[in-house]
């Protein structure tokens, strides 16, 4: 019995200890889903809008808990041989990530309280579904290991497909969803063989192990593993919506209800480029000289395609208000690529300019959408003609929406989107991608003219009397809520740019 006692004692344990707070937002957003869909098997259907009000009050909760983490210093499910290597980490980077994806799925879901009620949409699904997305989208930036890293990736992902084609009847819908669902599926299945040749090549799956076995990689091996970081970062470009992965975003969006295309411009986004941020500057340091040409590229061919396609956009056509919205925010990825690539020459932080651009997008992007689903109310098409005259219908909605795309145009007085966009801008130049930043420069200033003439049609006479309807509030909360975040950060950027300045990973 003394022996074996002695044998216990010098074993390292097995168990480990699990850090509830670090987790508890994660955790939070998946309870409350999981309430919700069992709530709605006992809740008449009169009764049906409470469940969005718990849904919302959860986010609100797992937002707040995020203060008690805002030291960075957290991590959990570590190795008992290894302390270091850790599967959960909730570093600055990780809390910034989490409050962008639970905000903006708070929004999302003050948005959704009256498109579930009007579009008949079923409730208890609907409800289950966002949060759950938003617990997979929450635990990805915090995830330090590949498996966790792909499980929070489809987590995030799959919910999202039965989101979009929600709307049960619509074609546009169903064929929106079905393409979505494809494409995203085979982007997937690629980045899981790009993992298992990385495994393959170093024998393990947490990423700072990952980066030292990639360190010295023998030399029959090193074929396999730049294979395996080449098809690795595909699934991740794939949600960031960078071109070539690029072509299902127009019909998504369009096919996807208001609510739920804001949330997939805003948080599907984040979660393309966390796990970007994730696999390249931690992982795969030592193939930067693989990935950064590469995302260097992808950032070039994602600017120039997603503005060039928002230019052509007729007024006229149907949906042409979200499909440049759509256009617009894959123009948008390839400024919030810029960073990423220039960490392959430079230093990891700069991918702080990436966090800083992200911030800023979330906000106005879905203030932007919050206006497009208070006009779809009276105008179904989405068509950018139908604003015209919105100052003379709702001059509050109206100054918000021309100071979310000024901001996204870089112009003043949205102070925030030129700061963003200057130290996008500054982060290139550091690392010697010249010809990307004057590349950046020019996609800027075609930009211009699709921000600005739809800014111009809110402000013209309208054809016909104006419908004066009544706004519900939760989605006058919502674009209250976008615009207030948007002054005050063009007031105040350092509020926000502090983010780019800062080292974000734990050391």
């Amino acid at each position: 019995m003394t022996a074996l006692t002695a044998l216990a004692a010098e074993t390292p344990s097995l168990v480990q200890s699990v850090d509830w707070t670090a987790i508890a937002p994660v955790v939070i957003t998946a309870v409350v889903g999981l309430a919700v869909l069992v709530a709605d098997l006992f809740t008449a259907e009169r009764h049906k809008p409470v469940l969005g009000w718990i849904s919302v009050a959860g986010l609100a909760a797992a937002t707040a808990a995020l203060i008690p983490l805002r030291a960075g210093d957290r991590s959990t499910f570590c190795l008992t041989a290894d302390p270091e290597a850790c599967s959960y980490v909730a570093d600055h980077f990780t809390v910034v990530v989490q409050f962008l994806v639970l905000a903006g799925a708070l929004l999302t879901a003050l948005l959704s309280v009256t498109a579930v009620r009007d579009t008949r949409m079923p409730a208890g699904e609907y409800w289950f579904l966002l949060l759950s997305s938003a617990a997979g989208a929450a635990l990805l930036p915090a995830s330090r290991d590949l498996a966790t890293l792909i499980v929070a990736l489809e987590v995030a992902s799959l919910p999202a497909f039965a989101l979009v084609g929600m709307r049960r009847g619509d074609r546009l819908s169903s064929e929106a969803a079905l393409k979505f669902f494809l494409s995203s599926v085979t982007a997937t299945a690629v980045s899981l063989m790009g993992v298992s040749f990385v495994y393959a090549a170093t024998g393990s799956m947490h990423l700072t192990q990952v980066a030292d076995g990639l360190e010295d990689v023998p030399g029959q091996l090193d074929t396999l593993a730049m294979a395996g970081v080449a098809l690795t970062l595909v699934g991740f470009a794939f949600k960031t919506a960078a071109v070539p992965f690029h072509f299902w975003v127009p019909d998504t969006y369009v096919g996807a209800p208001l609510p739920i295309a804001g949330y997939l411009s805003v948080v599907g986004k984040a979660v393309g480029f966390t796990g970007l941020i994730l696999v390249t500057v931690i992982a795969f340091p030592a193939y930067s000289q693989i990935w950064g040409p590469a995302l260097a590229v992808l950032a070039a061919l994602t600017m120039t395609l997603g503005n060039a396609a928002a230019l052509r956009q007729s007024p006229d056509r149907p949906h042409s208000a979200v499909r440049l919205l759509a256009w617009s925010s894959v123009g948008q990825a390839g400024y919030l690529l810029v960073p990423i690539a220039a960490a392959a020459y430079s230093e990891r932080d700069q991918i702080g300019s990436t966090l800083a651009y992200a911030l800023m997008y979330a906000a106005v992007n879905l203030g932007a959408f919050a206006v497009a689903a208070l006009v779809a109310r009276t105008k179904p098409l989405h068509r950018i003609s139908d604003y015209r005259g919105l100052y003379a219908e709702r001059p509050l909605a109206a100054l918000s929406l021309a100071f979310f795309l000024l901001c996204l145009a870089g112009l003043p007085p949205g102070i925030i989107g030129l700061f963003a966009k200057v130290t996008v801008f500054r982060s290139a130049v550091d690392a010697g991608l010249g010809w990307l930043a004057v590349l950046m420069a020019v996609n800027v200033v075609i930009a211009l003219y699709y921000y600005l003439r739809w800014t111009a049609v809110l402000f013209r006479a309208p054809e016909g009397a104006p419908a004066r309807t009544k706004a519900p509030w939760p989605v006058a909360a919502a674009i209250v809520a976008t615009a207030v975040t948007a002054v005050v950060l063009s007031g105040a950027p350092q509020l926000v740019l502090r983010v780019a300045s800062g080292s974000l990973f734990a050391q």
